[in-house]
Protein backbone atom coordinates (compact mmCIF):
# COMPACT_ATOMS: atom_id res chain seq x y z
CA UNK A 1 0.00 0.00 0.00
CA UNK A 2 2.82 2.07 0.08
CA UNK A 3 3.52 5.35 -2.15
CA UNK A 4 5.82 4.77 -5.65
CA UNK A 5 9.11 5.46 -4.04
CA UNK A 6 8.12 6.07 -0.61
CA UNK A 7 10.25 6.69 2.67
CA UNK A 8 13.81 4.88 2.96
CA UNK A 9 12.13 3.71 5.79
CA UNK A 10 9.69 1.88 3.83
CA UNK A 11 12.44 0.03 1.89
CA UNK A 12 14.29 -0.77 4.61
CA UNK A 13 12.15 -2.22 7.63
CA UNK A 14 12.59 -5.55 6.67
CA UNK A 15 16.41 -5.55 6.77
CA UNK A 16 16.83 -3.11 9.66
CA UNK A 17 14.31 -6.08 11.60
CA UNK A 18 16.95 -8.35 10.41
CA UNK A 19 19.69 -5.93 12.31
CA UNK A 20 17.49 -5.54 15.00
CA UNK A 21 16.96 -9.38 14.98
CA UNK A 22 20.95 -10.17 15.06
CA UNK A 23 21.42 -7.80 17.74
CA UNK A 24 18.72 -9.18 19.93
CA UNK A 25 20.24 -12.79 19.36
CA UNK A 26 23.91 -11.35 20.37
CA UNK A 27 22.74 -9.80 23.65
CA UNK A 28 20.04 -12.48 24.41
CA UNK A 29 20.74 -14.06 27.88
CA UNK A 30 17.14 -16.51 27.54
CA UNK A 31 16.41 -19.78 29.83
CA UNK A 32 13.47 -22.02 29.49
CA UNK A 33 10.96 -19.71 31.48
CA UNK A 34 11.77 -16.59 29.18
CA UNK A 35 11.49 -19.01 26.00
CA UNK A 36 8.26 -20.18 26.88
CA UNK A 37 6.64 -16.77 27.79
CA UNK A 38 7.92 -15.06 25.19
CA UNK A 39 7.12 -18.01 22.51
CA UNK A 40 3.46 -17.84 23.45
CA UNK A 41 3.32 -14.31 23.29
CA UNK A 42 4.65 -14.45 19.86
CA UNK A 43 2.53 -16.85 18.77
CA UNK A 44 -0.40 -14.30 19.72
CA UNK A 45 0.93 -12.15 17.31
CA UNK A 46 1.72 -14.76 14.50
CA UNK A 47 -1.90 -15.36 14.55
CA UNK A 48 -3.34 -11.88 14.23
CA UNK A 49 -0.66 -11.43 11.38
CA UNK A 50 -2.16 -14.71 9.49
CA UNK A 51 -5.64 -13.55 10.42
CA UNK A 52 -5.18 -10.22 8.69
CA UNK A 53 -3.50 -11.83 5.84
CA UNK A 54 -6.56 -13.49 5.05
CA UNK A 55 -9.10 -10.70 4.96
CA UNK A 56 -6.59 -7.93 2.73
CA UNK A 57 -7.35 -7.73 -0.77
CA UNK A 58 -4.37 -5.27 -1.61
CA UNK A 59 -5.17 -2.09 -3.50
CA UNK A 60 -8.64 -3.69 -5.24
CA UNK A 61 -11.06 -3.11 -1.41
CA UNK A 62 -10.59 -1.50 1.71
CA UNK A 63 -10.56 -3.84 4.29
CA UNK A 64 -12.63 -3.35 6.84
CA UNK A 65 -13.48 -6.90 8.40
CA UNK A 66 -11.45 -9.54 11.05
CA UNK A 67 -9.06 -7.71 12.55
CA UNK A 68 -9.60 -4.75 10.04
CA UNK A 69 -12.62 -3.88 12.39
CA UNK A 70 -10.51 -3.40 15.46
CA UNK A 71 -7.48 -1.75 14.21
CA UNK A 72 -6.07 0.05 10.41
CA UNK A 73 -2.99 -2.18 10.60
CA UNK A 74 -3.24 -5.63 12.50
CA UNK A 75 0.19 -7.07 10.41
CA UNK A 76 2.00 -4.40 12.59
CA UNK A 77 -0.23 -5.01 15.26
CA UNK A 78 0.66 -8.57 14.95
CA UNK A 79 4.74 -7.58 14.11
CA UNK A 80 4.66 -5.59 17.21
CA UNK A 81 3.66 -8.68 19.34
CA UNK A 82 5.55 -10.60 17.71
CA UNK A 83 8.44 -8.79 18.59
CA UNK A 84 7.05 -8.02 22.52
CA UNK A 85 7.48 -11.77 22.31
CA UNK A 86 10.59 -12.16 20.83
CA UNK A 87 11.66 -9.26 23.58
CA UNK A 88 10.38 -11.41 26.57
CA UNK A 89 11.85 -14.79 24.90
CA UNK A 90 15.77 -13.05 25.12
CA UNK A 91 15.71 -12.12 28.42
CA UNK A 92 15.91 -13.80 31.61
CA UNK A 93 16.59 -10.75 33.98
CA UNK A 94 14.25 -7.35 34.00
CA UNK A 95 17.41 -5.53 33.79
CA UNK A 96 18.10 -7.04 29.70
CA UNK A 97 13.92 -6.82 28.94
CA UNK A 98 14.12 -3.13 29.70
CA UNK A 99 17.63 -2.80 27.41
CA UNK A 100 16.10 -5.11 24.48
CA UNK A 101 12.22 -3.67 25.00
CA UNK A 102 13.47 -0.16 24.95
CA UNK A 103 15.67 -0.91 21.71
CA UNK A 104 12.68 -2.84 20.24
CA UNK A 105 10.16 0.00 21.05
CA UNK A 106 13.04 2.92 19.70
CA UNK A 107 13.35 0.49 16.40
CA UNK A 108 9.20 -0.34 15.92
CA UNK A 109 8.20 3.67 16.67
CA UNK A 110 11.23 4.42 14.47
CA UNK A 111 10.26 2.66 11.58
CA UNK A 112 6.83 1.49 11.64
CA UNK A 113 4.74 4.62 12.77
CA UNK A 114 6.09 6.57 9.85
CA UNK A 115 5.25 3.66 7.77
CA UNK A 116 1.41 3.69 8.84
CA UNK A 117 0.85 7.31 8.38
CA UNK A 118 2.25 7.13 4.62
CA UNK A 119 0.33 4.19 3.87
CA UNK A 120 -2.66 5.52 5.53
CA UNK A 121 -2.11 8.61 3.19
CA UNK A 122 -2.32 6.35 0.06
CA UNK A 123 -5.27 4.46 1.20
CA UNK A 124 -7.00 7.97 1.76
CA UNK A 125 -5.75 8.71 -1.42
CA UNK A 126 -7.33 5.51 -3.22
CA UNK A 127 -10.82 5.10 -1.08
CA UNK A 128 -11.49 8.48 0.09
CA UNK A 129 -14.32 9.23 1.74
CA UNK A 130 -15.03 5.54 2.30
CA UNK A 131 -11.72 5.35 4.42
CA UNK A 132 -12.30 8.87 5.99
CA UNK A 133 -14.82 7.38 7.44
CA UNK A 134 -13.60 4.48 8.80
CA UNK A 135 -10.40 6.04 9.84
CA UNK A 136 -12.47 8.20 12.14
CA UNK A 137 -13.28 5.23 14.12
CA UNK A 138 -10.72 2.32 13.51
CA UNK A 139 -7.47 3.60 15.66
CA UNK A 140 -4.21 3.35 13.65
CA UNK A 141 -2.49 0.79 15.47
CA UNK A 142 -3.91 -0.14 18.96
CA UNK A 143 -7.26 -2.42 18.75
CA UNK A 144 -11.06 -0.91 19.61
CA UNK A 145 -12.75 -3.76 21.74
CA UNK A 146 -15.93 -3.51 19.44
CA UNK A 147 -15.70 -4.45 15.83
CA UNK A 148 -16.48 -1.58 13.20
CA UNK A 149 -19.37 -1.78 11.15
CA UNK A 150 -19.70 -0.41 7.67
CA UNK A 151 -22.35 -2.17 6.44
CA UNK A 152 -23.25 -5.87 5.03
CA UNK A 153 -21.50 -5.85 1.72
CA UNK A 154 -18.19 -4.34 3.57
CA UNK A 155 -18.31 -8.42 5.34
CA UNK A 156 -15.18 -9.98 3.51
CA UNK A 157 -14.47 -13.76 4.78
CA UNK A 158 -11.38 -15.11 5.90
CA UNK A 159 -9.96 -16.49 2.90
CA UNK A 160 -6.75 -19.04 3.45
CA UNK A 161 -5.52 -18.90 0.46
CA UNK A 162 -4.46 -15.10 0.71
CA UNK A 163 -2.17 -16.25 3.64
CA UNK A 164 0.01 -18.23 0.59
CA UNK A 165 -0.51 -15.46 -1.60
CA UNK A 166 1.08 -12.96 0.46
CA UNK A 167 3.57 -15.26 1.65
CA UNK A 168 2.94 -14.75 5.22
CA UNK A 169 4.23 -18.20 6.11
CA UNK A 170 7.74 -16.54 6.28
CA UNK A 171 6.48 -14.41 9.29
CA UNK A 172 6.03 -18.39 10.75
CA UNK A 173 9.17 -19.27 9.59
CA UNK A 174 11.21 -16.53 10.67
CA UNK A 175 9.46 -16.92 14.15
CA UNK A 176 10.34 -20.91 14.22
CA UNK A 177 13.96 -19.94 13.25
CA UNK A 178 14.35 -16.97 15.95
CA UNK A 179 13.20 -19.52 19.02
CA UNK A 180 15.24 -22.46 17.92
CA UNK A 181 18.17 -20.30 18.02
CA UNK A 182 17.25 -18.71 21.54
CA UNK A 183 16.84 -22.24 22.43
CA UNK A 184 19.94 -23.14 21.37
CA UNK A 185 21.23 -20.04 23.13
CA UNK A 186 19.76 -21.15 26.45
CA UNK A 187 21.43 -24.74 26.03
CA UNK A 188 24.78 -24.06 25.50
CA UNK A 189 24.65 -21.48 28.57
CA UNK A 190 24.12 -24.46 30.98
Amino acid sequence: MARRGGTWVQRWRVPLGFVCAGLFIILAEPDRRSLAIGGAVALVGLGIRAWASGHIRKNARLAVSGPYAHTRNPLYLGSFILGLGFTLAASSSLWLFLVLAGLFASLFLGIYWPVMRVEAATLAEMFGEEYGRYAAQVPLLFPRLTPYRAGESSEVNFDPSLYMRYREYRAALGLLLAWCVLALKTVLAF
